[in-house]
């Protein structure tokens, strides 16, 4: 890229960038905030869903949510030497937050960030037993197949390698949740809890999309950093769970 050419022109004649070296600062303010954002869901998340392995109903099913905090745990740490390489501690960076604390269940945040935490605001939320991790992870496992669909093209070329390598384990993920969903569901006192859960999840995920008509979506979209706006994604989640709610008789 030339020294003199504005960044926004080069991505849009379909330049990528590689390298900290020829990052400018803007760009790499909003390129940290990206993956911060998306390091800090990934530990939360994965914390939050550790304490309720206990809970797995049976073996597979603790094997099953062992995986998942697992791989969402490498998934944070893949993204976390990308940040390293912008001179971010990624040791000190691991245990800046508190990552399984959460508010209380009846809070309600929207989409706001919690001080210097960058994770979506649904994972402030509390977990309340098997179950209810099980209909988080089913709701939150689609949206983040839709969010890595995304990220898996932003201009930083090294980043859009690990989105794309992480998207067909989080697909896994959504996998799991939906079959343990589906068990849940077999009997009439699992599916009125089921029905309840989802009540609670369902918004609490959507508001992780952020607002329609996003002013920020702009300045991402030129720094090649996003291509969808929100309310596009949001959309594009909704029809996929709203299927499958449906097709299991929970909406």
């Amino acid at each position: 890229m030339s020294e003199t050419m504005p960044i926004e022109q080069y991505l849009q004649e379909g330049g990528v960038l590689s390298s900290p070296d020829n990052v400018r600062p803007r760009y790499r303010g909003e390129l940290l905030r990206l993956m911060a954002s998306f390091v800090d869901s990934e530990l939360a998340g994965s914390a939050g869903f550790a304490d309720i392995i206990n809970d797995a109903p049976g073996i597979q099913e603790r094997i099953s949510a062992a995986r998942i905090v697992l791989e969402k745990t490498d998934h944070a740490g893949q993204v976390l030497k990308i940040m390293e390489t912008f001179g971010v501690d990624g040791g000190r960076y691991a245990v800046h937050h508190p990552w399984a604390a959460r508010l209380s269940r009846d809070a309600d945040i929207g989409a706001v960030r919690q001080g210097g935490d960058m994770r979506l605001s649904v994972f402030h939320y509390p977990l309340e037993g098997w179950m209810d991790a099980v209909v988080m992870n089913v709701l939150m496992g689609a949206a983040s197949i839709v969010q890595l669909k995304e990220l898996g093209r932003v201009s930083y070329q090294p980043l859009a390698e690990v989105f794309r390598t992480i998207l067909p384990r989080e697909r896994r993920h959504a996998e799991l949740g939906a079959a343990g969903l589906a068990r849940i569901i077999a009997n009439d006192e699992g599916r009125v809890k089921a029905r309840a859960s989802v009540a609670y999840w369902y918004p609490r995920v959507a508001e992780s999309f952020g607002h329609a008509g996003s002013a920020r979506f702009e300045t991402l979209s030129r720094f090649g950093l996003r291509h969808q706006p929100n309310e596009t994604l949001l959309a594009e989640w909704q029809a996929d769970v709203d299927a499958q709610l449906s097709a299991l008789g929970l909406i």
